[in-house]
């Protein structure tokens, strides 16, 4: 069924909640169109953070737009996943001049539009959601103060028995185990706040250089704030993906067998995907690629031993063998909220000793809580690492990992998410393309 604001046909959406249950007459309706409409190859996208169901559609229509032209002769469907994640309203939308979607990076307060996304991604909270806003607003002095902000958004966050999201947190396994939920909530709250403040401010201007102060704490609360959300939404994108949409790609499976399913996550929207995998029913071989745009999980999600812990493997290790077909990962070290934040707070949410901050965090920081969306894939044997135009110009492996630098075209943005969102581009449509053979 096409969407009127879609750029492409035949069109699906799909929307699950934060548990992963799907919306029944939307699936119905996939299952039968697909058939119906013989559809030989279908692109499931998953969008990262988004508030609200027309910013992810939005996302869509513009990605999907160059695939007819590309693949004329293909016989493609298209499908986008809804889910309830959320985007403070100071952070930029895809394919968005800045001055249009980017407020200050260091925004101390709360606005009307993030107020609300915050009541309606947890509802519940709204009193939690007023009292968060009204410490932003007026900063107190007191450390007091921000030692209350860091109880109030823990409780924001916090998954309540028996919800199944506390099961997928975690990127990394020690021994089979799920690693512990956020220190950065165990730390005090106003060493953890300073920390971010700092590494905010680093992005601007670089620690030692003329106009740089000590940030004032409160300037990282709001940091703090939406890392927290953000470890909610990461919980949500790994119980949407294997308890959601795994289990619809097996029930795609039995119903069209013939049909070739091309998996497409943004940021968290990429761990969405990836998860999705381990919800595969046994025996499935219907997921022919799985692209990932700046994926916004752990560089190790699919390694089976650390590193720098030979005991811990990534929660996903292995899982790239359920692909019938290559896992892409996209990259660009222009993406700063990858590069630097994102080290920083998974950092703080795993292990509650040491402090770095400023320029120094991506540094000292990436190797160990990095991104794959910033660097890649990791300690995976036999991956691949090519140029964007390397990619496009010669066949991609038929299977295991493949990084893709896709800083030549993955490069605008400002701080503090860099070019986070600057995927819509039609070489990574045609990255997606070349990742499933689509023809």
């Amino acid at each position: 069924m096409a969407d009127p604001a879609m750029s492409v046909t035949p069109y699906w959406e799909v929307t699950f909640d934060a548990d992963g249950d799907v919306d029944g007459r939307q699936r119905n309706r996939l299952l039968a169109g697909v058939a119906e409409r013989g559809v030989r190859d279908l692109i499931v996208f998953a969008h990262g953070w988004n508030s609200d169901r027309s910013g992810a559609t939005s996302l869509y229509s513009r990605f999907f737009a160059p695939f007819p032209r590309l693949a004329p002769a293909a016989r493609i469907g298209y499908v986008g996943v809804v889910w309830p994640s959320m985007r403070f309203s100071d952070e930029p939308v895809p394919d968005l001049p800045r001055s249009v979607a980017d407020g200050s990076a260091r925004r101390p307060a709360l606005d009307k539009d993030t107020r609300t996304a915050l009541r309606e991604t947890f509802p519940g909270r709204v009193t939690v959601v007023e009292q968060l806003a009204r410490l932003l607003e007026e900063r107190p002095a007191e450390e007091s103060a921000l030692e209350a902000f860091g109880r109030l958004a823990r409780l924001l966050v916090e998954a309540v028995p028996p919800e199944p999201q506390a099961l997928f947190a975690a990127d990394t396994l020690v021994e089979g185990v799920p690693q512990d939920g956020p220190a950065m909530f165990a730390d005090p709250a106003a060493a953890v706040c300073e920390e971010f403040a700092r590494a905010l401010a680093g992005l601007e201007v670089p620690s030692g250089a003329a106009g740089f102060t000590v940030p004032n704490p409160w300037d990282g609360a709001h940091e703090l704030l939406r890392q927290a959300t953000y470890y909610a939404m990461k919980r949500r994108a790994g119980t949407v993906g294997e308890r959601g949409l795994g289990p619809l790609v097996g029930r795609l499976a039995r119903a069209a067998p013939a049909v070739r399913v091309h998996l497409v996550g943004h940021s968290f929207g990429g761990r969405l995907v990836s998860f999705a995998l381990r919800g595969l029913p046994e025996g499935v071989r219907a997921v022919k690629s799985v692209t990932l745009l700046q994926g916004a999980f752990s560089h190790y999600a699919f390694a089976a031993r650390l590193p720098h812990d030979p005991r811990a493997g990534g929660a996903l290790q292995g899982q790239q063998h359920r692909i019938d077909g290559p896992l892409v990962c996209c990259h660009s070290r222009y993406d700063t909220a990858l590069g630097t934040v994102y080290p920083l707070a998974s950092r703080m949410a795993g292990d509650a000793r040491g402090a770095v901050g400023g320029p120094l965090v991506g540094k000292l920081l990436g190797a160990k809580w990095g991104a794959m969306g910033f660097d890649g894939v990791r300690a995976v044997p036999g991956t691949r690492a090519c140029t964007l135009a390397e990619a496009l110009s010669a066949p991609l492996p038929v299977s295991g990992c493949v990084n893709v630098d896709a800083a030549a075209v993955v490069r605008r943005g400002g701080p503090p998410s860099g070019a986070h969102s600057d995927i819509v581009h039609p070489e990574l449509a045609r990255v997606v393309l070349a990742a499933g053979r689509v023809r």
